[in-house]
């Protein structure tokens, strides 16, 4: 038997490290070449990397949040034969750095809403081999929570339950708090079929017990780590409040045309080339708009006191995702139509949400729009995608009377909340910029004549 140490491969250009996201593996487990081993995070994208050989893991590098260096010893495993660890071994000791071994598999992945329906995504792969065994309570279960029964691991207080970002969706959705959930995974990982067991239980996990109703008596705190995805968001919007200068303008906006518009597009068109959301004719009408408004489709270099001003709109689309905010781009939005449009929109929603995007379209926005779709609200205050100096966010269509030729009407109307960089942006230009969006959307007719 020998000893293999497979070190951190070159993941993307520049990359020079790169942060643990979730092991799928532990010490004494046997795995297969190409089982999955670790996730991990390079800017706002996540690579999952895979076994090169088979064998029984010996050791990890480090644990969920700490940073790898790109070259340096991420797994070392038990092998057939002699391994690798005496070369590894003569180069740490000559100063050399061994070339690193290529994943066999290493594909962008994200962590975990534009107005789109979300995407299945996969369950991470069970490693071949490894079972899921009894094991011994850790500590006190969450309050209101049963004790697992035989197969599966009990968590400690303040654990977090670990679970595939499909099922912690779902879980979501069903208004199921993972704490109460046995899992019968690798190391309790929540499955599918946990939940469903859950649920056809009425509530009662494995080996007896129900969850306390609503009103019961709650003890104790969580402490959970930043990491990943939403410490990249934490640093990302702690940044761009520190560095902009925020100024927020609302303007409300009679949509009444354009959701009549659009919904006899939807029944004309519908079918054959997909549904219409409100989001493409906002996108429409915005791109014609930085045609007079450019400065407001740059970004800034605040290092260097540089703004580049932008020919193409690169659209970001704030997207939620199960492990927090992501902005993929719809590049060359100028030059699409509301299908395109809507297809893009929907594509990269459902890559962002299944992790199945390339860090070059999570990259290079030039402008954003974010919308919670019907749970966007009267008013929001966005945050400006650094180092792009303005964002829009639609906010949510509901009819209101309003008075028209001296009548009191019904009429469908939305909020446009928009933040601009004040640097670069002066109030009176977002302000002439958001009313001509504005004059676009209550006379649809005229985005297809501009």
């Amino acid at each position: 038997m020998g000893r293999y140490v497979f070190k951190l491969p070159d993941i993307g250009e520049g990359i020079v490290a790169a942060e643990l996201i979730e092991w799928h593996v532990q010490p004494g487990d046997e795995v297969a070449q190409d089982d999955l081993i670790v996730e991990v995070m390079t800017d706002k994208a996540t690579v999952e990397i895979t076994a090169p050989v088979s064998g029984k893991v010996l050791t990890l590098a480090g644990e969920a949040g700490d940073q790898v260096a790109v070259g340096s010893a991420l797994i070392t495993f038990e092998v057939e034969g002699e391994g690798n660890a005496d070369a590894a071994e003569d180069e740490a000791a000559s100063g050399t750095e061994a070339t690193p071994p290529s994943p066999a598999k290493a594909a962008p992945a994200a962590e975990e809403k534009a107005d789109v329906p979300p995407a299945e995504v996969s369950a991470p792969q069970r490693i071949p081999g490894r079972e899921a065994a009894p094991a011994a309570p850790v500590g006190d279960a969450p309050a209101g929570a049963a004790t697992a029964g035989p197969g599966f691991a009990t968590r400690g207080p303040g654990q977090r339950p670990t679970a595939a970002p499909a099922v912690r969706r779902r879980a979501r959705e069903l208004g199921i708090d993972l704490a109460f959930v046995p899992g019968s995974g690798p190391a309790g990982r929540i499955t599918h079929k946990d939940l469903d067991a859950y649920i056809a239980s009425g509530g009662q996990i494995a080996g007896g017990g129900s969850v306390s109703a609503g009103t019961a008596r709650r003890e104790g705190s969580e402490q959970i780590r930043v990491i990943g995805l939403r410490r990249a968001i934490a640093e990302k919007m702690q940044a761009s409040k520190r560095h902009i200068p925020h100024f927020t303008y609302v303007e409300e906006v009679d949509v009444t045309a354009l959701e009549s518009l659009r919904a006899d597009l939807n029944r004309r068109y519908g079918q054959e080339r997909g549904k219409l959301t409100p989001l493409p004719f906002i996108i429409r009408a915005i791109t014609l708009a930085l045609l007079r408004w450019p400065q407001c489709n740059a970004t800034y270099d605040d290092e260097a006191n540089i703004v580049t001003r932008h020919a193409p709109v690169h659209m970001g689309i704030a997207t939620q995702t199960d492990g927090g905010l992501m902005v993929p781009v719809l590049r060359h939005a100028e030059a699409m139509d509301l299908w395109e449009m809507a297809a893009g929109i929907r594509r990269l929603a459902e890559g962002a949400r299944a992790g199945k995007l390339p860090v070059d379209e999570l990259t290079g926005s030039t402008i954003t729009v974010t919308s919670l779709g019907p749970l966007a609200g009267i008013v929001t205050t966005p945050v400006i995608n650094r180092p792009e100096v303005g964002i829009i966010g639609p906010n949510k269509i509901v009819p209101r009377p309003m008075i028209v030729d001296g009548r009191i009407e019904t009429r469908m109307m939305m909020n446009l909340s928009s933040s601009f960089d004040h640097r670069v942006v002066d109030g009176y230009d977002a302000a002439e910029m958001i009313q001509y969006i504005k004059g676009l959307l209550e006379q649809p007719a005229i985005l297809f004549m501009e």
